[in-house]
């Protein structure tokens, strides 16, 4: 993943935000949207941009383009760079690659401790039958 590649195929859109702000949220455009076309991206490989595809389907609208979206602050620079950092955390988080399991044996002296207490357990309810004549 080439981070200053896909910085620059980022569409970056600031539009009126819903959230703090005060008179503020009516005048000034602080909400920023990042629009990252995944499909078209130059900055990704064939495997990465499949991963991501699979990963993130649910959030990828049917072009091909992943929006991201920050309001949480009152200033549009803090809210870009917040964008920008979610965005890369979003694609690293997908393109990680989950470890494969190794399936493990069950060692000997587990399987004997409960087949012990299966017994036990059983001679205890052995024990509560009344002897019929």
């Amino acid at each position: 993943m080439d981070t200053r590649q896909i910085e620059s195929e980022v569409a970056v859109k600031a539009v009126r935000s819903s959230g703090p702000g005060g008179q503020n949220v009516n005048k000034v455009s602080t909400k920023i949207q990042l629009v990252f076309n995944v499909g078209t991206s130059q900055g990704l490989t064939d495997e990465e941009r499949t991963r991501i595809l699979e990963k993130l389907a649910s959030r990828i609208t049917s072009d091909g383009q992943l929006i991201i979206t920050s309001d949480s602050s009152r200033s549009q620079h803090k809210n870009k760079t917040d964008a920008f950092d979610k965005l890369f955390e979003t694609l690293t988080r997908a393109l990680a690659v989950p470890k494969t399991r190794k399936p493990t044996k069950i060692p000997r002296a587990v399987i004997e401790k409960r087949l012990k207490a299966k017994k036990v357990q059983s001679e205890v309810k052995q024990g509560r039958k009344r002897m019929r004549f």
